[in-house]
């Protein structure tokens, strides 16, 4: 009866043993592969406005880098990659056993305001998100204001509450319709200026912002490569009309026919005053033109 009992103990003790050994020969088989099977080759990154892939890469492999699919998508699920300007965060995705993908979540910057030789950016809701010295071209730059202190994640610091109801409606529909906007600035008489390349854009003191600038793309479209100022104090909401003044081209004088005589002015290649009727021509074309919104 005891050598019964005895063999079966053996016998299980050696059942355990090639079971415990066939889980380690697993598991050793399947290291193998890890560290053998699974290398980068590609890396895809989509998300990104302000940063390069090659940059963006670059955060994420200098993180700590593994050259494994699967374990550098593990490393950044538990040590994700923080502090980068601009960025709310960055998701490591496996793909393939050779391919990741890099997915950029940018912060949603409404625009900036300058403070001490920097640049604040705020989000649609006026919160700080960034100081920097780097002028991101597709936030609007906001003038005509000052302030005391900045705080990184607080409101900004303005105390008239009608003017940070205006700043954040402005830059919410510059948003909302895709708008180009360089900057934009408060005046002393509390009117607001925009400017887009070449052109500035009067909209008076912001009490009808919506009804202007649900047109204004349209109609900045219409005046493409012209220089002036679009007045749009009195837009006239019904037709989409606004008035537009070009800018005055200086003369241009031309030295082709220069001679070194003093002879006749006219030969020299100044230019004459026009005639009276070509003069009432010219101020005609230089004046205000209506644009309307087609």
């Amino acid at each position: 009866m005891s050598d019964k009992n005895n063999n079966v103990i053996q016998f299980k003790k050696k059942k355990k043993g090639i079971f415990a050994g066939g889980i380690a020969g697993i598991l050793v088989v399947m290291l193998i592969v890890l560290f053998t099977c699974f290398s980068i080759n590609e890396i895809e990154v989509t998300g990104n406005k302000h940063y390069t892939d090659e940059q963006i890469k670059d955060f994420v492999l200098e993180n700590g880098y593994i050259d494994n699919t699967i374990l550098l998508m593990l490393k950044n699920k538990i040590q994700p990659v923080e502090d980068i300007p601009f960025i709310a965060k960055l998701d490591v995705e496996y793909v393939n056993v050779h391919k990741i993908t890099i997915t950029v979540y940018e912060k949603a910057m409404a625009g900036c305001v300058e403070y001490m030789n920097s640049y604040v950016y705020f989000d649609q809701d006026g919160y700080v998100l960034e100081i920097s010295q780097r002028k991101l071209e597709d936030a609007p730059c906001i003038s005509g204001m000052s302030f005391d202190t900045m705080e990184l994640h607080e409101k900004l610091p303005i105390e008239d509450e009608a003017r940070f109801k205006t700043i954040l409606t402005l830059t919410q529909l510059i948003q909302k319709y895709d708008l180009i906007i360089d900057s934009i600035r408060f005046t002393t008489e509390n009117e607001i200026i925009l400017q887009h390349k070449d052109i500035r854009i009067e909209v008076g003191d912001g009490s009808i912002l919506e009804r202007q600038l649900v047109d204004l793309g349209q109609i900045l479209e219409g005046l493409k490569g012209k220089k002036g100022i679009l007045d749009m104090r009195d837009f006239e909401v019904m037709n989409g009309k606004a008035s537009f003044k070009p800018e005055k081209e200086e003369p241009v004088e031309h030295n082709e026919n220069k001679t070194e005589s003093t002879g006749d002015a006219t030969q020299s290649g100044e230019l004459q005053p026009p005639m009276e009727g070509e003069s009432g021509q010219a101020e005609g074309s230089a004046g205000e033109t209506g644009v309307q919104n087609q």
